[in-house]
C-alpha cells in the first residue's frame, strides 16, 4: 500500500509550530522518496514542501538572531524579539 502524501492544500500561512512544520516536512520528504505517487500529487507536494522549508528556514533564521541578540546585551533576563524582514520575491 503505497504513503500517502501530505495534502498539499493546506494554507502556508496557517499558525503552525515549527515542530509541526517539520514533522510535516518529513512526512512529505519520506512520501516523495517512495517514489509512489502519481506525477501531479509529486509537483503539489513538492510545492507543500518547499513552503515548509522556507517557514521553518525562516524560523530558525528569527531564533539565531535572538541569540545573537541575548549574546550581545548580555543580559540572560532580556530577550527582544527579532522582526525578520519580508521577502518581496515570494
Amino acid at each position: 500500500m503505497p504513503p500517502t502524501a501530505t495534502p498539499p492544500a493546506k494554507n502556508t500561512s496557517e499558525s503552525q509550530s515549527f515542530e509541526a512544520d517539520l514533522g510535516e516536512l518529513e512526512t512529505i520528504v519520506t512520501t516523495m522518496e517512495s517514489g509512489q505517487v502519481p506525477l501531479q500529487e509529486s509537483l503539489d507536494t513538492y510545492k507543500r514542501g518547499i513552503a515548509l522549508l522556507r517557514r521553518c528556514q525562516d524560523t530558525l533564521t528569527a531564533a539565531e538572531q535572538q541569540i545573537s541578540i541575548l549574546d550581545a546585551s548580555g543580559q540572560r533576563s532580556e530577550l527582544r524579539p527579532y522582526v525578520a524582514e519580508t521577502d518581496q520575491n515570494d
